[in-house]
């Protein structure tokens, strides 16, 4: 059983962390609102005033935040990650972010003696809770063997894809893919109901046809029933899609669908339906066609 240290603490990184606590690992964990991570206090956490305290006390110190800035927040200055890193210490880096971020903060790991990988997660709260979530890897392969124990007690799968910041391509490279098959379902879906077929019965029929993937299966039924607290919502899938925009254009790779898919999240936004899992692209449409 390891120390590990786990910095922030939301939907994904404290079930994270719950799953590290359940597998006897000692977990230290920091986040910016501390009565969010009381549940895992009570569940047997440590806690740590700062980011640094966390890194500083464990031996693999993992982070899960929402983008390049919050990364920056956590990781510089006299009370960040790297500060309380040294010779021994590895850090695994988690967070959807640009691979230039995760370059330049593997350089500054290096710094100070320590080892760090980017391990991007495929999958939700709901993949992560069913044991289904997923790990793309990326740094030095000697690296990922140390760790592979800890990130299977989180997931059963990790894949170790090549050097610093190719994780996190491969993340960019795969949620782009998530809001085009929610608006192309969301396209058939409309179709349909508006042809005179109850949405209901329209969504039963796709959601066991050919092309029902895992997240149109779990995220499809959201258009009869938006959950109460969004999963991935539009704000944060825009993000996604606008890092990959942005890796489209440096690498010359022409992203039609990922533009217009993009456009109907701005769409979203607009209509004040940010906060709102993306699923409420399908909404979105509606309302372009008409509906109420």
């Amino acid at each position: 059983m390891a120390n590990l240290g786990f910095v922030g603490l939301g939907v994904m990184g404290s079930r994270m962390a719950k799953r590290l606590l359940d597998a006897g690992h000692s977990v230290t964990g920091y986040n910016r609102t501390k009565s969010k991570a009381q549940w895992l206090l009570d569940a047997g956490m440590k806690w740590a005033d700062t980011p640094r305290a966390a890194a500083g006390s464990s031996d693999v110190v993992f982070s899960m935040i929402a983008n390049n800035s919050a990364l920056r927040a956590v990781t510089e200055g006299n009370d960040g990650i790297v500060a309380g890193l040294g010779a021994g210490k590895i850090y695994v880096e988690m967070s959807t972010v640009s691979p230039a971020a995760i370059r330049e903060l593997a350089k500054q790991v290096e710094t100070k003696g320590a080892e760090m990988l980017d391990a991007p997660v495929s999958g939700s709260s709901i993949t992560l809770e069913e044991g289904k979530l997923s790990f793309m890897v990326g740094g030095q392969r000697e690296t990922f063997e140390k760790v592979l124990p800890y990130l299977q007690a989180i997931g059963p799968k990790a894949t170790y894809v090549g050097g610093h910041g190719l994780a996190a391509s491969m993340k960019i490279a795969t949620n782009l893919s998530l809001a085009v098959q929610m608006l192309a379902f969301s396209e058939g879906l409309l179709l349909a109901e508006k042809s005179g077929i109850a949405r209901a019965t329209a969504v039963e029929v796709l959601l066991n046809s050919v092309m029902a993937s895992p997240m149109v299966k779990y995220r499809g039924p959201f258009v009869l029933k938006m959950p109460d607290e969004a999963i991935f919502d539009v704000n944060m899938m825009q993000k996604d899609l606008l890092l990959a925009l942005e890796m489209g254009r440096q690498l010359d790779v022409p992203l039609p669908t990922t533009s217009i898919t993009n456009e109907f999240l701005t769409a979203a936004r607009g209509m004040g339906l940010a906060e709102k899992d993306f699923a409420i692209l399908f909404e979105v449409l509606a309302r372009m066609a008409g509906e109420k």
